[in-house]
Parts: C-alpha cells; structure tokens; sequence
C-alpha cells in the first residue's frame, strides 16, 4: 500500500517559494490502477517524484507497506527503489545498446549472473510482445515499440509497483490504447501496482479503478472512475470530465432538464426508448457522455414538448431509470 500523508514539496524561485505541492494524502491499495490526473502545471509529475523520492517532500510522509522512505537511509533507500520501477514519456533507453541489453541494464546493476539476466530478458520481450526485437537498437523502432521496450526494462527488477509518468502522452490514439492495454494486462497478471499520471481523461477511462483530481497542487477529490466521471464534485473535475460539456448553473430555462447518466449500460438508447415507450419525442440540446467499460457517464440537456402532459410524461419516464438522475434547468435560453 502507498500512503502519501500531507505531502507538500516548495521549490525556491528567483520570484520566491513555488508551491508544487500542498498537504497531498492519497492512499493507494495494491493492485490497483490508479490514477492522478490534472491540467500542466498541476503538479503531477512532482507528485509521482515524491512516491520513490526522487523528489525528497518539504514535509509529509511516503509510507510505502509501512515504511516511511522520508526517514529511510541512502542505503535503504536505494533497497526500496528496487521495488519500484517508472516509465516515462520519452522512454529514456540506452540507443547504444540493444533492447536485449536495455532491459538487462537494471539487473546488471543488480549484480544479477548475465544467463540469468538475459533469460529474464527473453521472458519480458515475450510479455511485452516482441520477442523478435531482442538485437535491434532503439533507433530501429517505432514509439511504440520504444515504450514496450522501456515497460520490459521497468519489470526486469520484479517491481511491486510501476509509475507511469506521461507515458503515452507521445504517441498516437492508436498506439495508446495498444500499451494502455498492455499495462492493464500487467496489472492483471502480474499484480503490480500502477500509478498512472496522465492530463487525459481518456488514459483514466481506458485503466484506471481510482482517480485523484490534482488542481496546482492540491487534490481536489478523490473515488473510484466511476463516481467521479459521474457526478465530478469539483470545479477542476468538472473541466476535465467535460471540457466541452455544458454547467448547469450557467444554463437556466423552462422545460428543460439535465440528467445524469451514472454507470448503466451504454448500450440502452434511452432517448429512442422514451419515444418508443411513450410516444414522446424530446430535443437534444446539449451533450457530453462516454463509453466507460461498456458503462455510460455524462450528462444530457434536454429540451421537453410543450404539452404539459407529455412533458410530465417524459419526466416520469426518466425518472423511473435505473442509473439516471435528472434537474430542471431553470431560466435556460440558447
């Protein structure tokens, strides 16, 4: 378990203290995928430093199984970072070697017998899928490629726990959900703990089961994908769940409601549903929702019929699905 408790991390400027951090606790159960997202200059990358103290916290504690590495010597520090591997943006491989010996590097340094090392080696091409790539060099490959290569390094020191730091932040859609889903597979079969840093929300959506909201260096709020895709309690969440959508507050109206999709299946069209079960037909004003895990979150704002008793009905309707919640919205003009 990772327990980041009041950690706050102030770097001095010619312009005086920069706040990076402030009072951030987090807990971070084994296993999971976590993730801990924020718009630049949230502090997201100095958070993740401070897990494995590549940053050492102005104060605070990170408390991994127990341990606060803060009060760690050089010595055990160095022992702990063994159990923890991180993958980067840019990959940081060694072009002059192979990917073979890129990812025995760590094992090297751990004095591990060069046969075992490369048998291992051979093992981790096989789980990041390609087995064929053992003597090409960086240069050879794709971004892609680069990152699966740099995931194999990240494992080959039997991590409890990997940090990912923008780690598909330079690749194409494609190519993302090609290593999101291999990094899920890792979780999955390997039992490691993920710690992903992303300022999409599409990266969270695709691995992770928790999220923290970081806004300039404090956590916002915290809770499984889930309830913060549906029901973003801050204003940071908002604009990072909907960065198109709609805010209610600012859209009054008559006959107009907004309702909330909450993690039912995304495949129930409700909108062809209401016309089919009650013959009542609504506008779509506005929309923002996502397929998440085949679960629908996001909201709609709708405009209902002016008759009164169809527009009770639509209403009534709504009401009465599971999943959905639903508000006037006052004074609405478009």
């Amino acid at each position: 378990m990772i327990e980041l408790k009041n950690v706050s991390k102030i770097f001095p400027t010619a312009e005086g203290a920069l706040h990076a951090l402030t009072d951030v606790s987090l807990t971070i159960g084994d296993g999971e995928v976590y993730g801990i997202v924020g718009m630049s200059g949230a502090g997201k990358s100095t958070l993740v430093r401070c897990i494995n103290l590549l940053e050492r916290p102005t104060s605070g504690q990170v408390v991994i199984d127990g341990d606060d590495l803060c009060a760690m010597s050089r010595k055990e520090l160095i022992a702990q970072r063994r159990s923890i591997s991180m993958i980067f943006q840019q990959f940081n491989l060694l072009m002059q070697r192979t990917c073979l010996k890129n990812i025995c590097f760590p094992m090297e340094i751990a004095k591990k017998p060069k046969a075992d090392a490369e048998k291992r080696a051979h093992e981790l091409l096989e789980i990041v899928g390609l087995p064929d790539k053992a003597d090409a060099y960086p240069a050879q490959l794709s971004g892609g490629q680069k990152q699966r290569i740099a995931i194999a390094r990240a494992l080959a020191s039997d991590p409890k726990i990997l940090l990912c730091d923008e780690a598909t932040s330079a690749l194409d859609p494609k190519t993302t959900r090609d290593i999101l889903r291999l990094v899920k597979d890792i979780n999955r079969r390997l039992g490691i703990t993920v710690v992903v840093i992303t300022h999409e929300m599409a990266v969270v959506e695709e691995i992770c089961t928790q999220v923290a909201i970081l806004d300039h260096g404090h956590v916002m709020e915290t809770g499984s994908v889930e309830q913060v895709f549906s029901n973003p309690r801050s204003e940071a969440g908002r604009r990072l769940v909907y960065p198109d959508g709609v805010r209610v507050e600012e859209l009054p109206a008559a006959n107009v409601i907004r309702i909330a999709f909450n993690g039912g299946s995304s495949y129930e069209p409700l909108i062809a549903s209401l016309a089919i079960d009650c013959g009542v037909k609504v506008n779509i004003l506005g929309a923002d929702t996502r397929n998440v895990n085949g679960q629908a979150f996001g909201t709609m704002l709708l405009g209902l019929p002016e008759n009164r008793a169809e527009a009770e009905k639509a209403v009534e309707y709504i009401k009465n699905q599971p999943n959905v919640t639903m508000e006037e919205v006052r004074d609405y003009h478009a």
